[in-house]
């Protein structure tokens, strides 16, 4: 039996454990439909059995996380053996594992004072990708001070290696699903009194390093100001925000073993405003939108001339979950739309900067594109057949938003390899996906998870790769196993 055989027979044996659930029927809880499902909060296996032999170590928190994944992808690239995503021709499959582990300890001797540590190891079994994006041995993931009870006093400070999060991380969040992940070399300054708040933060992203200490890139710089309320509108929180992305000029290869791109040399400065309806407020509706509009100033190289930043994104989406019924059936609709480029001689840069977001399972759980040159339209089904188990059907269909500019890829970067490019002529239709999912909460510390998507390929991608051997559909399915500890 070949390897990748192994590996397939290895998934199929597994998958009745994952999805063992599925054949259970009850009534569901809540409304939130999630594509991941919600275990009852814990302060950890560990704390708690601390906990419970002493009150001494309340101050203490000490825990982590084993997380297992298999994916099997055929028909994305993989370099090195396929030129890009959806060629008919080349090695097509790709099917490997990947394990995360992490550990962290927190002292808080009171409440205002807490210092943080986390460590992280990630590791790729079998990727045909070279190097792996998802491989970062003995990592720093944290490391924190925070200072401040805002119970007692409005501001609170909190500095050192951290997660930024905001919104749906739309923009700025962790990219969590990525075995890596994500975090900020960062100092935030928060005010919090009842009903609203606003960060004021400055950081620059930790670039994962395959063979050496994870630093933060000293040439990339995120800032901004983010600011959200419950009481302007009493059934929604009403968010505001200003990001600023400042990237100076460098070497491309100057982090010799960064395993993702560096962006190139920029000035752009986001505005954006975001709602969201507070749970149950409209009788089983609920919305959300967001807008944001970007200027100032672009490079591609070092080298490029210096192009006017005007773009602008948006999200909006909206549905009903019937909480009486069975199942708790929920329907939603989503359109999202990022500006692309429309004239590359103008002297304007007209794709939208999609900052650094966790764009997994926004635009597809298949993660083919990211916020820019797109149009997308989602529509969404999810079921809960008891209160542990969600099972989500999503449908999106995907355009170019304009055909002078390129395709983006999940990670920001544009396909310009492998027959796609500038290609006007192509039509901007790029496809259509279909993305089935089912998430299963074990215990409050065990949860698992399945899924399977298929991407069905449109003009824009059949005419591109129509000179390198054609096109093709691609697959997606993956299971995986998640242990808080």
């Amino acid at each position: 039996m070949s390897s990748k055989q192994t590996r397939r027979a290895i998934l199929l044996g597994l998958s009745p454990f994952f999805l063992s659930s599925a054949v259970t029927s009850a009534t569901a809880e809540g409304t939130s439909l999630a594509a991941n499902p919600t275990p009852a909060s814990s302060a950890g296996l560990i704390n708690e059995a601390l906990r419970d032999q002493s009150h001494a170590f309340e101050m203490w928190d000490l825990g982590g996380q084993f997380r297992f994944r298999f994916e099997d992808k055929q028909y994305f690239a993989v370099p090195n053996e396929k030129a890009s995503d959806f060629m008919r021709k080349g090695d097509s499959s790709n099917e490997y594992f990947l394990l995360r582990e992490r550990v962290h300890l927190g002292f808080a001797p009171c409440s205002f004072f807490k210092i943080y540590g986390e460590m992280q190891d990630a590791s790729a079994v079998a990727d045909n990708r070279s190097p792996s994006p998802d491989e970062d041995h003995v990592a720093l993931r944290q490391a924190w001070v925070a200072l401040g009870d805002s119970s007692k006093f409005p501001f609170t400070l909190k500095a050192g290696r951290q997660e930024l999060i905001y919104g749906d991380q739309r923009l700025v969040g962790t990219a969590d699903w990525l075995n890596i992940g994500r975090t900020f070399d960062a100092g935030k300054l928060r005010y919090e009194t009842a009903g609203f708040w606003v960060d004021a933060f400055v950081g620059q992203p930790v670039a994962p390093d395959k063979f050496g200490f994870d630093e933060s890139d000293p040439h990339d710089l995120l800032s901004g100001l983010y600011a959200s309320t419950k009481k302007l509108v009493p059934i929604q929180e009403t968010q505001l925000y200003f990001l600023a992305h400042n990237v100076s000029e460098h070497s491309a290869n100057e982090i010799k073993n960064y395993l993702l791109p560096l962006p190139s040399p920029r000035d752009i400065y986001t505005i954006g405003l975001r709602v969201k309806s507070l749970p149950d407020a409209l009788n089983g509706w609920d919305y959300e939108a967001e807008l944001a509009g970007q200027f100032g100033r672009f490079k591609a190289s070092d080298t490029a001339p210096s192009l006017t930043q005007e773009a602008f994104a948006l999200h909006v989406a909206g549905g009903h979950t019937w909480s009486n019924s069975a199942w708790t059936p929920r329907l939603g609709v989503e359109y999202n739309f990022a500006s692309g480029d429309n004239n590359s001689t103008d002297g304007k840069h007209g794709t939208f900067d999609n900052l650094y977001p966790s764009n997994h399972g926004l635009y597809g759980v298949m993660d083919f594109f990211s916020l820019q040159n797109l149009h997308d339209v989602h529509l969404s089904a999810a079921f809960k057949p008891n209160k542990k188990l969600t099972l989500k059907l999503d449908g999106h269909a995907y355009w170019l938003a304009d055909t002078q500019d390129y395709s983006y890829a999940g990670n920001g970067t544009p396909r310009k390899t492998g027959g796609f490019g500038l290609n006007p002529a192509a039509g901007n239709f790029l496809g259509s996906e279909l993305d089935l999912t089912a998430a299963y909460a074990v215990t409050k510390s065990l949860t698992t998870q399945a899924g399977y998507g298929h991407f069905f390929v449109g003009d824009y991608i059949n005419t591109s790769l129509s000179s390198k051997g054609g096109a093709q559909d691609a697959n997606y399915l993956y299971a995986q196993l998640t242990f808080n500890f």
